[in-house]
């Protein structure tokens, strides 16, 4: 049986949701080992001058904790 942690990340994109969602998985694999989930908490759009300016993303990332 193993244990997990959980860790929060908030990720930008000026393209999409899913680009954020994805450099912010990119960015976790970095530095952390034995991730097996994403879980996307929240979705917001930084608005400027009447237009959508950037994509933010906040996500739980569970991994396995080694040892």
């Amino acid at each position: 049986m193993g244990v997990s942690s959980v860790s929060t990340v908030t990720a930008t994109s000026s393209v999409s949701f899913q680009d954020a969602v994805e450099r912010g998985f990119e960015r976790a694999q970095k530095t952390l080992r034995g991730i097996n989930k994403i879980e996307v908490v929240g979705e917001r759009a930084n608005v400027e001058k009447g237009r959508i300016r950037e994509y933010e993303v906040e996500l739980k990332i569970i991994f396995n904790l080694e040892g």
